[in-house]
């Protein structure tokens, strides 16, 4: 009976594994992608990566007002808001996978 639960274990173990390879795997595979996130009808644009680090800030020039220099901070806000906030989206479908029917308390 004890060989058959240590076969168990080993298995368990080595499907353990799969799926750390496999969340690894996916992990850098978001790093790579690219979310966009705009505002102010596309006049300013900004691109962060699927770790939530912003790579790009996009802005219109058209955008720019040099009277109203609060209005062009309030859209690069919330555009990095929108990217940050579908970046949070794709982490959440892409590792979510991994941990389904898990009944985890987060």
């Amino acid at each position: 009976m004890r060989g058959g639960g240590m076969g168990n274990m080993q298995n368990m173990m080595k499907q353990m594994q799969k799926m750390q390879k496999k969340m690894a795997e996916a992990q850098e595979e978001l790093g790579k992608q690219q979310i966009e996130g705009t505002a102010g009808g596309g006049m300013v644009t900004v691109i962060v990566s699927g770790h939530k680090e912003v790579l790009e800030v996009k802005i219109n020039p058209e955008a720019v007002d040099p009277d109203d220099v609060e209005m062009l901070q309030d859209l690069v806000l919330a555009a990095t808001n929108d990217a940050l906030k579908k970046a949070e989206e794709l982490t959440n479908n892409t590792m979510g996978q991994f941990t389904k029917g898990m009944n985890l308390p987060f």
